[in-house]
């Protein structure tokens, strides 16, 4: 399977699941993301996936700094409403790295492993996203603010051209690098811009 290299220079995101060690899925209950797991659940590369995937990133690196995050006790919740926008695509993202999921989650097992009721939207809060851990309440807001990683001027054109079957082959291929180019800037260049990515403590 072909993709953009840059895919893969994407810091991974590894997190403990219990229900992946209780059922044996993996070893020690250790689950690995990396930025192509969510391209392959979006279907696609963008710079709302790329947003999502590094959002999480950062969310969880604040609140385990100093130990493995925990799949499935992470509550996320979002001041949109899911049809909102670009929000269900973000959700499904977060929902696949965090486990967090809405009433139609797993019910668990003798009381264990639950993973509905931990993915909410359309909550009045302060920011777009919150991400809380259950054991300790500590909870973290994360906002991407990606107007402040431009694309190329060209890129605008070039889609319409592509969306009307107008395009030529060179001009497809231009458009498809400039596209995914944003997106490895977002990634890869200013994912520590504290402009770009915003975390506050909640």
């Amino acid at each position: 399977m072909s993709y953009p290299k840059f895919f893969d220079a994407v810091p991974r995101i590894s997190l403990y699941d219990p229900l992946a060690e209780f059922l044996g899925a993996t070893q020690g209950g250790i689950l690995q993301y990396g930025y192509f797991d969510a391209v392959r659940l979006a279907g696609h590369s963008c710079p709302t996936v790329a947003s999502a995937y590094w959002a999480t990133y950062k969310a969880l690196d604040f609140l385990y700094p100093d130990a493995t995050p925990v799949r499935g006790d992470i509550r996320v919740e979002f001041r949109q409403e899911s049809a909102s926008g670009v929000t269900g695509v973000i959700a499904n993202v977060v929902s696949m790295l965090t486990g967090a999921m809405s009433e139609n989650g797993f019910k668990g097992l003798a009381g264990r492993f639950d993973r509905r009721r931990l993915l909410f939207f359309a909550v009045d809060m302060p920011g777009e996203m919150r991400f809380t851990r259950r054991d300790t309440n500590q909870a973290v807001h994360v906002a991407a603010h990606l107007q402040h990683v431009p694309g190329s001027p060209r890129v605008s054109e070039l889609m319409a051209n592509c969306l009307a079957d107008t395009a030529t082959g060179d001009e497809v291929a231009e458009f498809r690098q400039l596209w995914q180019e944003r997106v490895r800037r977002i990634l890869l260049e200013y994912g520590d811009d504290p402009q770009v990515f915003v975390v506050t403590p909640a």
